[in-house]
């Protein structure tokens, strides 16, 4: 009977979701550059401003669990498409290199954020996004922090932000560099931070220089990068827990590690481990990683109908602006580490 009442609930908001998620999906597959996820998160803001708020009640319950619980079920089937000991044999080269530029990112919107006054959770979101691989790592992330819905949206619309510009403007900034196949490979791979993105800076490479075939090597550095979802967000999901306990004080009979510790979380790594040990091929993990990217296009149409359009432009600055400077700092850091290592 309860089971029966929440389908009854939710069953409005999440079909509601699931109907912008399609047409956001679409175009996302059209317009890589921009990706599904960011036309889901414009097109919920739209029609938060259409509809009237007597239409938008009975939607309320479905939406926010779309973009709280499918977001955390997209990141569980996210695990299922890295397979680790491919993507490190494959990407070891690039480890300095990512872990630079990641440390870097991190370290910048750690002080910018008590030095501009930037909201602690947008800060982590940026610079996790940023750092890592936009858009799959504030989703992974945003559920360990506890982050709103217009800190994600905030978030993801600085990270499009600079992935539009990177994925524009790298390709020619590289051959002004000149950077070669493999250094642009590795430079895309490290300094952009959405798979789509990477992929259309790389492909606009290979165009501007054929027989170059950077796209594969681009790609597998930017996997390798992704796996460091995995340490992060288990240290971000400690420390949420550390604060819980410690805001707890004394009285240990009010701590859950169940609650505390997000689950999915875990669920995630062992389903990374499953795909390693058992050697998935691609036709059973490819399926899963288009519904887990499905998923997360569902949870940013949902988050969009739940934000405010007009704060968040009033109210985008600081983050941008932090955004702008962890993007800087992991370009210089990974073109630097090219010239220490001898690649450019």
């Amino acid at each position: 009977m309860q089971l029966a009442n929440i389908v009854r609930e939710r069953w409005k908001g999440v079909l509601f979701c699931l109907i912008v998620a399609i047409p956001a999906t679409l175009l996302g597959k059209q317009v890589e550059v921009v990706g599904g996820p960011v036309f889901a998160i414009l097109f919920g803001m739209v029609l938060a401003l259409v509809f009237p708020k007597h239409r938008r009640e009975p939607l309320a319950a479905g939406v926010t669990y779309t973009s709280k619980k499918i977001l955390q079920y997209a990141v569980i089937l996210l695990g299922f498409g890295m397979n680790l000991s491919q993507i490190l044999s494959k990407g070891a080269q690039s480890l300095p290199i990512i872990v630079a530029t990641i440390s870097t990112s991190l370290v910048i919107a750690f002080v910018l954020c008590r030095v501009m006054n930037v909201p602690g959770k947008i800060a982590t979101l940026v610079g996790v996004g940023s750092s890592i691989c936009g858009g799959s790592a504030i989703a992974a992330t945003a559920p360990v922090i506890d982050a709103d819905d217009r800190e994600i949206a905030q978030a993801i619309s600085v990270i499009f932000l600079f992935n539009v510009i990177a994925a524009l403007v790298f390709p020619t900034l590289g051959g002004m560099l000149g950077l070669t196949n493999e250094g642009f490979g590795l430079f895309a791979g490290t300094a952009i931070n959405d798979t789509s993105s990477v992929t259309a800076a790389a492909s606009a490479w290979d165009s501007m220089h054929p027989g170059a075939n950077v796209l594969e090597s681009a790609t597998v550095v930017k996997l390798t990068r992704t796996l460091a979802i995995i340490p992060i967000t288990l240290v971000l999901a400690c420390w949420q827990m550390h604060l819980a306990r410690k805001a707890g004080g004394d009285a240990k009979s009010t701590f859950s590690l169940k609650r505390a510790f997000p689950m999915f979380v875990l669920f995630f790594v062992l389903a990374s481990v499953i795909t390693t040990v058992l050697q998935l091929p691609a036709s059973i993990t490819a399926p899963i990683k288009e519904l887990s990217k499905f998923f997360i296009v569902m949870a940013m149409a949902a988050i969009g109908f739940n934000t405010d359009i007009v704060e968040l432009v009033k109210k985008g600055g600081k983050p941008i602006a932090l955004g702008f400077c962890c993007w800087i700092g992991i370009a210089c850091m990974s073109l630097g580490m090219q010239h220490v290592l001898g690649i450019w």
